[in-house]
């Protein structure tokens, strides 16, 4: 199995670059298993709904999360996202 981790997604750049790479990297390394850090896919600081989307319209199978989880309000709406995982020992 192979897993492309991509970390520390920034913003809309990062999203935008994303849909545009994902693709072509996962058919030239046979990609089974995709894990990207999203605790900095709302311009630096925390994810909201918009980001979470626009992550998982790329068939990402898991969002992780860090220090910024919780510094978007709206986190609280989609926190129990199946794909969205934060830090164990992170209340």
């Amino acid at each position: 199995m192979k897993i492309l981790a991509v970390g520390d997604l920034i913003g809309n750049a990062g999203i935008k670059e994303l849909r545009k790479q994902l693709d072509k990297i996962r058919k030239e390394e046979k990609i089974d298993f995709t894990i990207v850090n999203g605790e900095n896919a709302a311009e630096g600081m925390g994810i909201t709904q918009k980001n979470l989307e626009d992550i998982l319209a790329q068939k990402i199978d898991v969002i992780t999360m860090g220090n910024h989880t919780w510094a978007k309000k709206d986190i609280f709406k989609f926190i129990d996202h199946p794909k969205l995982i934060r830090p164990a020992n992170y209340p």
